[in-house]
């Protein structure tokens, strides 16, 4: 007898990767085994040294296949077994393990767009639907296109085991979150970009087509982004180390350094206006949701729990946004004496 294994990884692609999926099959009971691809067809090899591995780093239960088939999610090593430099995942683990006393944790909400035909799913041929206000949240055929795919989704995240916590319509039609988390963050990255593979492996059974751009619609449309919520053992505990994380966010270099890395489009979609913050510029407040980072009401009440960065596009590499967030943070928490 056998089984599927459809390995995944994170292509080479510019400014964005992409994910690419093939199939093995394997005997029962066998091991998955590191495996081989052309990395001159995902940007991430030249043609006359194409040959690039594909090491296995999470599975999870196939939810579209079933039975005992699989989904490996894979880093990308070069022939010599080091990491490519398309591999983000390998800095992220360095810094994870090196803070890992602080028992980080993450929950990232991902926005995303379905378009069918060229336009957002819900747009009329050749015009905009009403203005936006109604669909966040919304019910009724006439403010909600695409919830087929979104529970579908959600079922097969569940299935696979994956951390989703949650589902919802966004500000636009067409437009959805999904969160993944609260999770460490190697495990929220590994299972968002798996959540993500799953949502295009879904969308693309009913011709509908999912996408990550951070600003779909051009005009007064919210963007599209994924709003990373990180805490610390300290920061669940008490408030100081709270406002120690957000000043070092904004210390220095480092609002630049983030933003930078946060995504393909930023600045069109971090504009000040849409609920966002401008992309050059950092603050942070209570329930403010035009701050770059948000202290939400209950956290103050409280005077415990965590923060949001509401920078990081839909289309953030989560390797690379919650290293950031980790080594920023926790580094100033360290300084601080705040662990």
């Amino acid at each position: 007898m056998t089984f599927k294994a459809e390995y995944i990884w994170i292509d080479g692609t510019e400014p964005t990767a992409k994910l690419r999926s093939k199939t093995r099959v394997l005997a029962d009971g066998a091991e998955l085994p590191i495996w081989g691809f052309d990395g001159s067809s995902t940007n991430q090899a030249d043609g006359h040294s194409s040959d690039r591995v594909l090491k296995p780093v999470f599975t999870c239960p196939d939810p579209i296949r079933g039975g005992d088939n699989v989904l490996v999610l894979c880093e990308v090593l070069n022939p010599d077994m080091t990491p490519h430099s398309s591999n983000t995942r390998a800095p992220l683990t360095e810094v994870a393990e090196r803070f890992a006393d602080q028992e980080s944790w993450f929950g990232i909400e991902q926005e995303y767009t379905f378009f069918k035909e060229g336009r957002p799913l819900g747009f009329p041929l050749g015009g905009f639907p009403a203005p936006q206000g109604g669909y966040y949240c919304g019910v009724g055929a006439d403010e909600v296109f695409g919830r087929e795919v979104v529970e579908k989704h959600l079922d097969r995240c569940l299935e696979a085991g994956l951390a989703i916590s949650g589902i919802n319509a966004e500000v636009m039609p067409g437009q959805w979150e999904f969160q993944v988390g609260p999770a460490g963050p190697v495990e929220v990255s590994d299972h968002m970009w798996v959540a993500r593979w799953l949502l295009y492996r879904t969308a693309e059974e009913f011709d509908i087509a999912a996408t990550l751009d951070a600003k779909p619609v051009k005009g007064d449309w919210n963007g599209a982004g994924a709003h990373t919520n990180f805490s610390t053992k300290a920061m669940r505990e008490g408030f100081d180390p709270i406002i120690t994380a957000c000043e070092a966010l904004g210390e220095g270099d480092k609002p630049l350094e983030h933003v930078r890395n946060y995504g393909h489009g930023i600045e069109d979609r971090l504009t000040g206006h849409h609920e966002t913050a401008p992309w050059n510029k950092y603050s942070y407040g209570v329930s403010d949701r035009g701050a770059s980072v948000r202290i939400p009401w209950q956290v103050e009440v409280e005077k415990k729990g965590y923060i949001e960065d509401r920078r990081p596009n839909a289309n953030v590499d989560p390797y690379v946004v919650t290293r950031l967030i980790v080594d920023t943070c926790c580094s100033a928490l360290e300084k601080a004496g705040q662990v």
